[in-house]
């Protein structure tokens, strides 16, 4: 029979269980994203993809048209642990800790207290395009507040 007594073992067990959340949160901020570093003129999206007042999120980059023929780009990471933004309910959502932000990349729900980083973009041919190489937050380490 072990020397470890149930309350030492449900310990443990509890430790690692909570520990799991927290190593995956770290394992987010820790890993590289692939698709931050972009090459200039290399296509993101169409035009038409990204509606009038509202954004998408392609190839790791928000686009977002705040009016017609207005694109914007940011780097589609939260600038608080890194965690990749999706679109819902006409904001942008980080869905590790609830950061939000809005269209033109200023925070509007922490915890995240810093905006989202720009990415320069164009239209060429309909096409919403990289303007320049951007390896703007390839660390996210950088990211971490």
């Amino acid at each position: 029979m072990s020397d470890l007594s149930r309350r030492a073992i449900l310990g443990a067990a509890v430790a690692g269980a909570a520990a799991a959340p927290l190593a995956a949160c770290a394992k987010s901020a820790d890993t590289p994203p692939t698709e931050t570093a972009q090459k200039a003129g290399q296509v993101l999206a169409t035009a038409a993809e990204v509606p009038v007042g509202s954004a998408i999120v392609a190839r790791g980059t928000l686009i977002s048209q705040p009016s017609p023929g207005v694109f914007k780009g940011f780097i589609a990471r939260c600038t608080h642990a890194g965690c990749a933004l999706g679109v819902r309910d006409g904001v942008a959502i980080c869905p590790c800790h609830g950061s939000r932000f809005a269209f033109d990349g200023a925070v509007t729900q922490g915890p995240a207290t810093e905006p989202l980083t720009p990415r320069a973009v164009a239209v060429q041919g309909g096409e919403i395009v990289v303007a320049e190489a951007n390896s703007a937050a390839a660390d996210p380490s950088e990211l971490i507040r």
